[in-house]
């Protein structure tokens, strides 16, 4: 088997402080892979940082800021590598983090390796990394899982590495989630449907300054809460297909929107109704990428 290539794509957005702390150390960490940074129309002088001190980085600009998932696709089209890895430019890998990684690859019905994240939070240290979910009464729930097993629900597109060939076949990351979340609970659920696995690396270590992070700085509680409804909504409409699992959905969503309402959440009710205005693109999205799907719900 010949030596799988790796890409490191860094998606950015007025994160030059972040490369300025962060990006030498993702270099050195990362062996000679080809480093590819994608700038979502930055206004903080990003690219020309990056032209400046990084020559030999590969730098690819967005005509407008489009958010996470076109951000990211556009770093993957230019990448050239058969694994790449997405890492945030809050993100710093430990030194031989990439080995571990990509020696699962040799399976290949891998798409994707997640990384273990040493998440500064709060003062306090919290490992990330492997997520854990379930179906209940019509809704996917997911949460942190603990560190100490190697199955995952999903890789992080922060930092995990993912088959490009199958990337590609899944049309990478689904800006119906613009500007941010959910998209790589998605991707790895669209994978998992159509029969390739996800996996988490414990030895694959990156220290994530979550504090840092764009998303707390440009965008209030308020608008992340109804993008994250929004975005729960659009999920669960374009990926189930168990007849049971839609039927609960169906009996379920009013009780939770009443609930919701008696707790004087009227963020959920913003976010479906926000989802609703989209449907007809949420529609076609599935009709496209349920073709390769071939696991039921129910077993996943």
């Amino acid at each position: 088997m010949k030596k799988l290539s790796v890409s490191i794509v860094i998606p950015n957005w007025n994160g030059v402080y972040l490369m300025e702390k962060h990006l030498q150390k993702a270099i050195d960490a990362s062996d000679g892979a080809q480093i590819v940074v994608a700038d979502d129309c930055s206004t903080d002088g990003s690219v020309d940082y990056l032209k400046k001190n990084f020559p030999n980085v590969v730098v690819v600009t967005n005509r407008k800021q489009s958010g996470f998932a076109v951000n990211v696709n556009s770093g993957v089209v230019h990448a050239t590598g058969d694994i790449v890895v997405l890492l945030n430019t809050d993100v710093e890998p430990e030194k031989g983090y990439l080995d571990p990684l990509i020696k699962h690859f040799s399976d290949k019905e891998v798409f994707a390796v997640g990384c273990l994240e040493k998440s500064w939070e709060q003062g306090k240290t919290v490992l990330r990394g492997r997520g854990i979910a379930r179906w209940e009464k019509g809704f996917y729930i997911h949460e942190r899982g603990e560190v100490d097993k190697t199955d995952t629900a999903w890789v992080s597109g922060g930092s995990g590495a993912f088959r490009r060939s199958m990337w590609n076949v899944l049309g990478g990351m689904d800006i119906l989630y613009t500007p941010f979340y959910w998209e790589d609970i998605d991707l790895s659920y669209r994978a998992r449907k159509t029969g390739w696995k996800t996996v988490f690396e414990p030895k694959s270590i990156v220290g994530h300054y979550h504090e840092e992070g764009k998303i707390k700085q440009e965008f209030s509680p308020v608008d992340v809460k109804r993008i994250v409804y929004r975005n729960q909504f659009t999920f669960i409409w374009k990926n189930v297909t168990d007849p049971g699992v839609r039927f609960s959905h169906i009996i379920w969503l009013p009780v939770r929107l009443i609930q919701a309402l008696l707790k004087g959440d009227v963020f959920m009710w913003q976010g479906v109704f926000w989802a609703l205005s989209r449907l007809p693109q949420i529609i076609r999205h599935r009709n496209i990428q349920s073709k390769l799907w071939k696991v039921s719900d129910a077993m996943i």
